[in-house]
């Protein structure tokens, strides 16, 4: 709950001084996919060849949050929504402190990813989806998961018993059947240059 005696407070560095001495447009790459579909290698790819090229920017992997910031989250509707809300905010954070912030998370609900986007400057939101076949992601089922999900030892599964909402409007979209991995990371430095995210 919030309280009426919590203010924030303005600094004198703002999110356009650090974007400036970073020579990048900060911003929120935000993967979204079912399970095995390729966000978390993508991402990295993606962070890897930013990093290469001498830019600022931090992955937050779906997993790795929950080792620590999330891990006291299930996988209800609910604890979903909590989840997404919290990284948002944390993507926010990061952000304002002008880095190229790349997250992988199925995030399967539509009014989640609004909710990101509405924290930020709607060019600052960058939706990739990850267009892979729930037949593909279970052909790879990288983790087991599908497997477990098939047999009723884990509920609550994205594309098995709980729903993916397919976004209307992604920024970008990527096809990992049809293109490398190289392919993949290469269409989204291509977009952030087009945009001028990056030079």
């Amino acid at each position: 709950m919030s309280s009426e005696n919590v203010i924030w407070h303005m600094h004198h560095i703002t999110k356009d001084d650090r974007a400036k001495q970073k020579q990048q447009r900060p911003c929120i790459l935000w993967f979204t996919g079912l399970s095995g579909s390729g966000k978390s290698t993508i991402a990295s790819a993606v962070e890897q060849k930013l990093f290469e090229s001498g830019y600022h920017t931090y992955l937050l992997d779906g997993d790795n949050v929950r080792h620590g910031l999330n891990k006291d989250l299930g996988f209800s509707d609910e604890d979903r929504v909590e989840n997404i809300r919290r990284i948002g905010e944390l993507s926010k954070l990061m952000v304002d402190a002008g880095l190229l912030v790349m997250t992988a998370f199925i995030s399967p609900f539509k009014s989640d990813r609004r909710m990101v986007r509405s924290l930020v400057q709607n060019h600052e939101f960058i939706e990739v989806y990850m267009e892979t076949a729930l037949e593909e992601c279970e052909r790879r089922d990288p983790k087991g998961l599908y497997k477990k999900a098939r047999k009723g030892e884990i509920k609550n599964f994205t594309g098995i018993d709980s729903e993916y909402e397919v976004p209307e409007c992604p920024e970008v979209v990527l096809n990992t059947v049809a293109n490398s991995i190289e392919e993949c990371a290469d269409q989204v430095i291509d977009y952030l240059r087009v945009n001028k995210m990056i030079s």
